[in-house]
């Protein structure tokens, strides 16, 4: 059901059967280690390319997610899912291996909440039982598509954002036990001009900020 101009109500309210999260070095380092299942020392993962790498940890996280949710990958029947890479090679590769019909997403950051939306959607109106959606990143493989290759060796201003090495994956399913999704509201674009490629946080706020106030509008809150 739609409420007010951009917000979905899930009168099912599909449940996120389990959670997969895959993690770098970096990662592995920080405060919130102990939130991932699977943390990796190495940032090639036992490949010969970083994007490789990045292949390797969404299926890691689509893998876990599987496992968490007891359910086997042919019971996936579609994955939605992204990453930064042009032509999303690293998710598209993944779920080649995965084998669901897959739906590739390409939201940058907002990639992770874009598939769960769309997927509460789908299973909301019993376009699927199971399916998986995520968003994946790999520092070293991404890097250059937003900045400058990691080889080039430019110097970062202490202020700028840190590209994760990581994946997250979400089961979601019609039933069952766990938090359930009830709405998504859908952001816009707001362009305030700001052109610095260190602060893509500032560049995304404004927009962020509008879809919370539209959120808490449109469901009365």
């Amino acid at each position: 059901m739609l409420a007010g101009h951009r917000t979905w109500i899930f009168e099912q309210k599909p449940v996120i059967l389990s959670t997969g999260t895959v993690g770098g070095p970096f990662e592995a380092n920080g405060a919130i280690a102990e939130d991932f299942d699977l943390l990796h020392a190495d940032l090639w993962l036992g490949q010969d390319s970083y994007e490789k790498a990045h292949k390797v940890l969404f299926e890691e996280a689509c893998q876990k997610a599987m496992e968490k949710g007891g359910i086997q990958k042919d019971q996936v029947q579609f994955i939605l899912a992204g990453d930064l890479i042009n032509q999303i090679t690293p998710t598209s590769f993944a779920s080649r291996t995965i084998g669901a019909p897959y739906f590739g997403l390409f939201g940058a950051c907002s990639t992770s909440m874009e598939g769960l939306a769309l997927g509460a959607y789908i299973v909301n109106t019993k376009g699927a039982k199971y399916l998986l959606t995520g968003a994946s990143s790999h520092d070293t493989a991404v890097e250059k598509q937003f900045r400058y290759p990691t080889e080039y060796g430019g110097q970062k201003p202490p202020t700028a954002q840190w590209t994760v090495t990581g994946a997250g994956a979400a089961l979601l399913c019609d039933s069952g036990e766990g938090p359930r999704v009830t709405s998504a509201t859908i952001g816009r674009v707001i362009d305030m001009g700001l052109t610095d490629p260190f602060n893509m946080g500032g560049a995304m706020a404004p927009a962020a900020v509008d879809t919370i106030e539209a959120h808490l509008k449109e469901r009365n809150i």
